[in-house]
This record gives structure tokens, sequence and C-alpha cells, in this order.
């Protein structure tokens, strides 16, 4: 790899807001270019989230069907939800969002892949999680899209085949299920559920404590 012996500084030179939502915000960032120029660049602010790859004994993936109203349709995921706050460990979410979305727990957690869900245009990032030795857990009282949610095991070379086929296509699920695949194929070790995260997105959870 050949690099440049100076790399360019895109400072962020002037910035407003012009929408702040309950899971988002949009700001407009004066950005210095190369060359001297200075461009606008859309972007989206985001909590962070988490996802897991809850396998069971049989090796099969536990899946749920959601409905996703941006697109219309419903979409096969996996179990997943976003970090309410800062200070909040990213496994301690994934477990609660286990629980609420399938009805489980389980013994052993590590990481398996972090996802930067879409950088030409928002900060968002997921960490999936590889969840094992699962067990069942009451679930607490669904509401909206999440009572409408189907669960369905899935064995591993079956969603790897339908992530493939673009029948899978939720960013998070592809990539966990194919990261799982790949890990089960080779040597790499997995991280524990507690390693650093350092593309955790904190901006749209600083900027609620500010406005709260």
């Amino acid at each position: 790899m050949t690099v440049p012996p100076s790399r360019h500084d895109f400072a962020t030179v002037g910035s407003k807001t012009v929408y702040e939502g309950a899971i988002l915000a949009l700001r407009l960032d004066q950005v210095a270019m190369p060359g001297g120029r200075v461009a606008e660049r859309e972007v989206v602010e985001h909590h962070g989230a988490v996802a897991v790859v809850a396998l069971d004994d049989q090796g099969r993936v536990a899946m749920i069907e959601q409905y996703r109203h941006p697109i219309g349709r419903r979409l096969w995921e996996l179990p997943a939800g976003l970090l309410d706050e800062i200070d909040e460990p990213p496994v301690d979410a994934a477990k609660r969002e286990l629980a609420e979305e399938t009805g489980l727990a389980a013994e052993h957690w590590s990481v398996l892949v972090d996802v930067m869900a879409s950088p030409g245009f928002t900060d968002e990032c997921v960490r999936v999680f590889l969840a094992e030795s699962l067990s069942a857990v009451d679930r607490p009282d669904a509401r909206d899209e999440e009572a409408d949610i189907v669960l369905e095991f899935v064995p591993l070379d079956d969603a790897v085949a339908r992530a493939l086929s673009g029948e899978f296509v939720n960013a998070s699920a592809v990539s966990g299920i194919l990261a799982l695949a790949a890990a089960r194929a080779g040597s790499t070790p997995l991280r524990p559920a507690d390693a650093p995260w350092p593309d955790l997105p904190t901006t749209f959870e600083r900027r609620k404590k500010t406005h709260g």
C-alpha cells in the first residue's frame, strides 16, 4: 500500500443542525477538502446499535421477521436494538434485545463483527454478538412492530444460502451470518463480549443529554 507523505486534514469548519428527532438528527457540516475547497456534507447522527446471532445447540440461528416501514415490507433480521444510554455496556443491550424479541437468554457471549451501516452519510454502527448456550426466559409484552414478529430457527448453512441468494438483506444479519460461517471455517478467535468499540457512536446521545 502506497501512502502519501502527508495526508489531508478533513477539518469541520462549520456545522448546523437542520432536524432533530426521537432516534436521529440531521446536521450539515462544512468540511475542508484537499485543494482549499469547502464542501457541505449531510450527516445523520444515530444511536449505536447491537444485533445478536443466537445459535442453538443444533447449530441453528434465531431469525426474526419484522415489518420495516421505510421499505414497506417485512425483513428477516437478527434480534437487534438501539443503545439508549451512552454508559450501557453493549453486551447488556444485546441481552435485553434478545430477551425482548425472542424470549431467549444465553450463557456465552462474544463479538462477531462491527458494521458501519452506511458511512457515506451516517455515523450509525452496529456491533453483532454471538450468543451460545441458549435458554428460555420470560418475554415482555410486545408492542407496535414487535407485536408482529415471527421467530424462526434457521440452520447456519441455510442462513448463509438465504443471505447469498438475496432473501436476507438486512446488513447486520448478512454480516453476522457470514462472519459466523467464516469463524467456523477458520481459526481466527472471536473478541470477548466486552472488547473495545472505538466506533460506537455517541454524538446523538450527547446531543439528547445536552438538550434534555
